[in-house]
């Protein structure tokens, strides 16, 4: 999923053409137009995430970085942390859903965070609970595996079984985040631009 920026192969045709001032500044302003680029990309890549995903946590959306280029290396690359690479590869590459844990859990009836998703702690909390079990329980539909709830008789309504979150298997993932054309499409727009910026700043500040 990382996006390496290298542009080496382009400066070879322009630096042909550049004074002897610019020809010494060329490799600094170009790791500098190079870190501006990433930078761009990396915004791109969270606000994608954004549009992609339905109140994405701030783990998720932050976990874009990026490793700057220097005159040295004249590389910089975007990437995604690995806690979050793992589970976006599929949104990226294909396949199914990363499951956390076992099984992929469907919430039912039980509360959830502000970004629509189980908390940490809840299933945790859940198990600790005397009115609550963890298993298959036969119903009109089939089986079905999960955590329920022992909701006690009431008057004339006889005690019942509520499902607070289903337990599934990991299903095919069908949104893209297209991490890779985006940022590919980013520096090949934005790649000359970047440059000369970046070089008329070299030139103005050199000694």
């Amino acid at each position: 999923m990382p996006i390496e920026i290298n542009i080496r192969s382009n400066l070879k045709e322009i630096t042909k053409s550049l004074s002897d001032l610019a020809y010494r500044q060329v490799n600094f302003a170009a790791a500098q137009a190079i870190n501006d680029l990433a930078r761009q990309v990396a915004v791109a890549e969270r606000d994608n995430i954004k549009a992609t995903f339905e109140k994405p946590k701030p783990f998720t959306v932050n976990a874009v970085g990026v490793s700057g280029a220097t005159k040295r290396t004249l590389t910089a690359v975007v990437y995604v942390k690995p806690i979050a690479a793992r589970y976006l590869a599929p949104y990226e590459e294909g396949g199914v859903h990363k499951l956390p844990g076992r099984a992929l859990l469907n919430p039912k009836n039980i509360r959830l965070d502000q970004y629509g998703q189980l908390s940490r702690t809840v299933l945790r909390r859940l198990k600790a609970r005397r009115d609550v079990f963890i298993g298959p329980v036969k119903t009109k539909d089939g089986e079905v595996n999960g955590v329920w709830q022992r909701v006690p008789a009431r008057r004339k309504q006889p005690a019942t079984l509520k499902l607070l979150i289903r337990f599934g298997d990991a299903i095919e993932v069908k949104k893209r985040l297209g991490f890779g054309t985006t940022g590919r499409d980013i520096v090949e727009r934005g790649w000359s631009g970047a440059f000369d910026r970046a070089m008329a700043r070299a030139l103005a500040t050199a000694r």
